[in-house]
């Protein structure tokens, strides 16, 4: 059945706007998929190192057993070793903070819900900067023999948790959550986390700074295989576990009363829910610092295409956010090369006045498309 809405009626007159037809949702999933294809093949051919895209489908040709010439040795690590890892993380973070997005903006039943805004990036932040400074013998865990690399990703999705149970905790009211308590509440979780982030600069070495100040901006630079790997596990469990959950999220979003008349007890839920975009956004932040803007513009984009329907919703907003961040760090490392601008950069820059757009045009605001 095709979903139709009805656009506001003119001023001038009572005539209503014609309805605008969503379009059907494998088309749309079929072109972002091509477009991801699009943009990784064009990040795969860009970069310091020139490997031009002919001769990387030529040497793919040569281990098929096809007509075709082999990598240099040097060309084949820059390509394997550093470019594919900063590619398929780029995507893996898209998709992860996209569907977190979407997931947020259900459960608080407000557009404006993102894990920047709300503060659960925040909370992350300041949970991976106490792991950097204090290092794994600081956190009491120099026998359990963890490297940074797996400890980094635990420790935000446990600042993630915290924040976000925070703030479901203070805008709770009468069995349910005050959207405008929900943003106040963020606000402030944002000022405590960057309170405690500015503590820890100054409290840790040269070090550890730089470290902290690159990873705060947001950013793939460095990205390699065994630094991504405990990471990339977290994002897809909770990557999988909200696409899971996406008819639920349509009844969730009928009101907790309705909800459980069919069948779903609204709190567990929610509960289940906010794990799981904890432990994703903490994942992503720990290998990615803080990227905000793509689990707030992206589903608002695709829910004015495609509706509320979450079954629609998520999967076409997960392709697109991949989308973005592969094309926005293609652009971040080479629009200023040999240098490398921080993603997280680029995408403030544009996201804050792309969204002030978006609602400048739509003279609804934030309200469901």
């Amino acid at each position: 059945m095709s979903l139709t809405v009805s656009m506001p009626s003119s001023r001038k007159g009572d005539r209503a706007a014609p309805s605008f037809r969503r379009p059907p949702l494998v088309p749309v999933l079929a072109a972002l998929a091509a477009a991801l294809a699009v943009a990784v093949l064009t990040a795969v051919a860009t970069g310091g190192v020139s490997v031009p895209l002919d001769r990387s489908l030529s040497h793919l040709a040569a281990l098929l057993g096809l007509p075709g010439t082999p990598l240099s040795e040097r060309d084949w690590m820059v390509l394997t070793m550093l470019r594919l890892a900063r590619i398929v993380l780029a995507a893996a973070v898209g998709v992860t903070l996209g569907v977190a997005g979407v997931a947020l903006q259900a459960v608080f039943r407000n557009p404006l819900a993102d894990p920047g805004l709300v503060g659960v990036s925040s909370g992350a932040a300041l949970a991976g900067s106490a792991a950097m400074v204090l290092g794994v013998s600081g956190l009491g865990l120099a026998r359990s023999g963890l490297s940074l690399a797996t400890v980094l990703p635990l420790a935000a999705f446990l600042g993630a948790l915290a924040a976000t149970v925070l703030i479901l905790a203070i805008s709770r009211r009468d069995g349910r959550n005050s959207p405008a308590t929900m943003l106040l509440a963020g606000i402030a979780v944002n000022a405590i986390g960057g309170a405690g982030i500015g503590l820890f600069s100054y409290l840790g070495d040269d070090l550890a700074l730089r470290q902290m100040t690159f990873w705060m901006m947001g950013g793939f630079g460095g990205s390699s295989w065994a630094q991504i790997g405990p990471a990339m596990v977290l994002m897809g469990l909770a990557t999988a576990g909200l696409l899971a959950g996406a008819r639920r999220l349509d009844l969730f979003a009928m009101g907790e009363r309705e909800a459980f008349l069919q069948g779903l007890d609204p709190h567990r839920f929610a509960v289940r829910t906010v794990l799981l975009v904890a432990l994703g956004v903490g994942a992503a932040v720990a290998v990615s610092g803080l990227i905000g803007f793509v689990g707030l513009i992206v589903p608002h984009v695709m829910r004015i295409l495609l509706g509320p329907v979450h079954r629609r919703l998520m999967p076409a907003t997960a392709l697109a956010a991949a989308v973005l961040l592969v094309l926005a760090d293609t652009v971040a490392r080479t629009i200023a090369a040999p240098a490398d601008v921080p993603a997280g950069l680029l995408l403030g820059a544009v996201g804050g006045p792309f969204f002030l757009w978006l609602l400048r045009r739509r003279s609804g605001g934030l309200g469901g498309a």
